[in-house]
């Protein structure tokens, strides 16, 4: 492992060591790359955590094993992205009323996410500090999050996936074996993912678009009734 690297594991497992002492906190686990270095983290720090994946019900197949296999509780939402399409019709980049209900809701008074300021320019002016108060619907309604690898750039994750032999989700790999970190997980067809993005995606998973449809058709079948 490089020095730069070996250093900045030790920051980052120090740092957990520190703002999680004498607490239990979620670890917030999307099935992603960064999930799994965060996870590694929190263990070599030896904190009291719970890794916990909430379920969109519209992430990329195998997901949800992968989640089993590195012991992750799953946590069922409230309502699923269909309901949240036939309740407030297509979410839009202005207008993520699913995430709401998909994903940014509190479990616990205290957090760790695997935050990078190198992912995008609106990451790095949005998060400046490793640890921050998020709020959900009001000030009582808050969480203190912690990023521990805030710093650290797509290098160091595949260095450190590499270094430690960390297995991730399927997605990221060829069939040869050859891991690829510029990969991103998310919902499928989400409506921040470029156009160009969500039209492979429709290509690739045809299901998800008839499920967009029909939940298209449902919002104005709902929307009809409500005015009569």
């Amino acid at each position: 492992m490089n020095e730069q690297l070996q250093r900045k594991v030790e920051q980052s497992v120090k740092f957990l060591q520190s703002a999680c002492r004498g607490k239990q906190v979620e670890l917030c686990y999307s099935g992603g790359k960064d999930s799994d270095v965060i996870l590694e983290l929190a263990k070599m720090a030896g904190i009291d955590f719970v890794p916990i994946y909430k379920d969109t019900t519209i992430d990329p197949p195998g997901t949800k094993a992968h989640c089993r296999e590195k012991g992750v509780e799953i946590r069922k939402p409230p309502v699923t992205f269909m309901q949240c399409i036939e309740r407030s019709g297509f979410p839009s980049r202005f207008r993520r009323h699913c995430c709401d209900h998909l994903k940014e809701y509190k479990i616990m008074d205290h957090a760790i996410q695997g935050i990078r300021r190198s992912e995008s320019t609106a990451r790095a002016a949005r998060y400046t500090e490793p640890t921050m108060c998020r709020f959900y619907g009001s000030k009582k309604n808050h969480v203190e999050v912690f990023m521990p690898i805030l710093e650290w750039s797509a290098d160091d994750v595949a260095d450190f996936i590499t270094e430690y032999n960390v297995k991730c989700h399927p997605l990221y790999y060829d069939d040869d074996g050859t891991f690829h970190v510029e990969r991103r997980l998310g919902c499928l067809c989400c409506p921040l993912a470029s156009r160009k993005k969500r039209i492979e995606e429709f290509k690739k998973y045809p299901n998800m678009l008839k499920y967009y449809i029909l939940g298209g058709v449902n919002s104005l079948r709902n929307t009809r009734i409500a005015r009569f």
